[in-house]
């Protein structure tokens, strides 16, 4: 009762409001001062589920309690999911040994990361180069080899040519790691391809596939060290890359080195987590029930051993400090709105959409109500904007873009179909939705160096007031909610 005096106070307030003087204005210097503290050391990138991603999602609600939105579940900003969770724990080791002699130690976040579903180990023992650690009765990689009580050193990603008839499975690390300890090894090691024009370097990631967790340690390793690991072989990494490739046959052999691996972790199956959510409401008797998504992931990937975290200055601390920018553009300037506003902030979309997934399949009201989802990913470096989803909402995009026209004017032509990212669930659903990003944005993605010096501060406030505008168009009942052109399957 009284979640619904608040929201009946609020709707008198913005009703009896002027509507045409806009006091509050979006600014690169105040969403530069929210991305600082959501990309902070103290909140150690904000892994979904952990203490520090409590304490981004408990400043976030508080703004929104701060600015008057209406909290989403009766007095509560937050939407509670359980979800699985790994947390990378202090005193890690990674060293190369040859004929069981201590030749380096490797040094965690520039040579090396764990994976973020990695298992924990404490082992010492042979390395095995397993091709793209793939067995399946028309390719085996684990074919010719023991792998028993080794580590097993596999391309990261899955072949870019296919054998007639055959479907890779998952190139997931889950089920890679999975087949390396059904062959009974101990440890598994990833690495980029060699041959790519620019191989990836090691980067942090909880995308890590469905299934039961492998309790065995796992690393992504990059090109160096790996090739310290192949010296003494026949072939470089190179050449047995091209060799496979070529032949399309596995060439899997042990090597002339040893790896040492220590890692704790904590791993819970099932942990609460939370979507953060505030509601904005309209004014019109008919279309105050209906709803204008506009959200962005607030996860990242968090940090490990205590020694590095991924600040996610641009993922996403740029998406969610823009949702509230926007927000406060709403409350702080009473606009009169048609349309309520639904201001999300996600949970572990780097573990699989699985906030946005969790929202969309509990809304609480009938998806058809949904006019629109707005979503902002990586939207603060690079620079131009590019609107996707525009062929499965090609109304709604053709809206935004016209808007860019006497806004920021920097919205290319460019643009897809099928939802993407956290969008991707609302799509499937049969809602329109547009998604926000920058092109070029993905230059620090997942790396150490996602700080927030590298933001594109005029980019940044252009979009932000793009989705602003187009958030506003739709609230005030200038869009009718089309059928979309094509779903994700």
């Amino acid at each position: 009762m009284k979640n619904i005096i608040i929201w009946l106070l609020l709707i008198a307030l913005v009703s009896c409001s002027d509507k045409s003087e806009v006091n509050y204005e979006i600014s690169s210097v105040n969403l530069l001062k929210t991305v600082s503290y959501l990309s902070s050391k103290e909140l150690q990138g904000r892994l979904g589920g952990s203490k520090e991603y409590f304490e981004a999602a408990n400043f976030m609600a508080k703004e929104f309690a701060e600015i008057g939105l209406i909290p989403f579940n009766k007095n509560s900003y937050f939407q509670n999911l359980k979800v699985e969770y790994n947390q990378i724990l202090p005193k890690a080791e990674f060293s190369l040994y040859k004929d069981r002699n201590f030749v380096k130690k490797y040094n965690l976040g520039k040579d090396y990361v764990f994976r973020g579903f990695s298992g924990a180990g404490d082992i010492n023992a042979q390395v095995v180069f397993a091709g793209y650690g793939i067995s399946i009765p028309e390719y085996d990689d684990y074919k010719n080899v023991d792998v028993k009580g080794k580590i097993v050193l596999a391309f990261k990603y899955n072949p870019s040519w296919n054998l007639e008839g055959v479907k890779w499975s998952s190139s997931l690390p889950r089920e890679k790691a999975r087949v390396a300890l059904e062959h009974g090894a101990i440890g598994i090691m990833f690495v980029s391809f060699p041959n790519d024009e620019k191989p990836q370097e090691p980067i942090g990631s909880t995308m890590h596939g469905n299934g039961e967790q492998v309790n065995i340690p796992q690393i992504h390793i990059n090109l160096p060290v790996a090739n310290e690991f192949i010296e003494g072989s026949k072939y470089t990494l190179k050449e047995l890359q091209t060799k496979i490739d070529s032949e399309k046959t596995s060439l899997s052999f042990a090597l002339k080195s040893e790896a040492k691996i220590f890692v704790e972790t904590e791993y819970v199956k099932e942990k609460v987590t939370v979507n953060v959510i505030g509601i904005y409401p309209g004014t019109d008797e008919k279309l105050k029930d209906e709803f204008v998504i506009l959200g962005a992931h607030l996860d990242h990937v968090g940090g490990q051993s205590g020694e590095i975290y991924f600040p996610g200055a641009n993922d996403n601390a740029s998406g969610s400090a823009a949702v509230l920018e926007v927000a406060r553009m709403f409350a702080k300037n009473e606009l009169e709105t048609k349309r309520s506003v639904m201001f999300v902030l996600f949970s572990n979309e780097e573990s699989g959409l699985e906030g946005a997934e969790f929202l969309a399949n509990n809304l609480g009201f009938d998806s058809n109500k949904v006019t629109a989802m707005l979503n902002m990913d990586c939207i603060a470096h690079g620079d131009s904007i590019q609107l996707g989803n525009g062929k499965s909402a090609p109304k709604l995009w053709e809206l935004a873009k016209s808007i860019d026209s006497t806004n920021a004017k920097l919205t290319i032509n460019g643009t897809w179909a099928g939802g993407g990212a956290d969008a991707s669930p609302f799509h499937e659903k049969g809602i329109p939705i547009l998604y926000f990003v920058t092109k070029f944005s993905y230059t620090h993605l997942h790396c150490l160096t996602d700080k927030v010096e590298t933001l594109n501060p005029k980019l940044y406030e252009g979009i932000t007031n793009l989705a602003y505008l187009t958030t506003l168009k739709l609230a005030k009942g200038e869009y009718e909610r089309e059928v979309i052109a094509e779903r994700v399957k």
